[in-house]
């Protein structure tokens, strides 16, 4: 007999109320502003945008997602100051399905290629998803990381977009993205 998964095991569905209270609707009730979208000061000039989308096993976009993304400041240390937060949240878009972070590309550090760490809460997701983001204009072929995905390394390198990257995580599927037991 298989029973059905109850929302205490998922991540769902009251993680915004908990975690992003602004796409819950609750800003206005003192919950506080969005947290971790904009992760540099806008007189940053290195700025760029990550655009992130998250899909299921059938394609169909996941609208409420909790992305959570950590990366190294510009100069390759995890350190945030007063111009650059390490940490960035945002929950994907109720109607798009797609999540922004304003952030700077890292730097290459450790013998690792630059890259940022994605954790990915949602709805039937039981333990939150740890994968990686790797830039396609960067030398990632000595990235031991990277290399441990093998053929499927593909899924973890987002596609540059006008105003910085854009990068779809695949929960299923043929596509899926590769995920890492941390």
């Amino acid at each position: 007999m298989r029973l059905k998964e109850s929302p205490s095991q998922t991540a769902g569905p009251y993680v915004h109320i908990g975690c992003a209270p602004q796409t819950a609707g609750l800003e206005r009730r003192g919950m506080g502003p969005q947290l971790g979208r904009d992760m540099v000061r806008s007189d940053t000039a290195e700025k760029i945008d990550l655009m992130l989308t998250v899909r299921d096993g059938a394609d169909d976009l996941v609208k409420d997602a909790l992305i959570e993304i950590w990366q190294a400041n510009a100069d390759g240390g995890y350190a945030a100051d007063e111009r650059f937060s390490n940490w960035g949240r945002q929950a994907t878009d109720l109607s798009t399905g797609l999540a922004r972070f304003e952030t700077i590309k890292p730097p290459a550090s450790a013998n690792q290629a630059p890259h940022i760490l994605v954790w990915i809460v949602a709805r039937g997701i039981n333990l939150g998803l740890t994968t990686r983001i790797y830039f396609p204009d960067e030398n990632n072929g000595s990235d031991p990381v990277l290399a441990l995905a093998g053929t499927r390394a593909g899924t973890l390198i987002a596609e540059k977009a006008p105003s910085g990257y854009a990068h779809t995580i695949h929960l299923q599927g043929p596509q899926e993205t590769v995920f890492f037991d941390v």
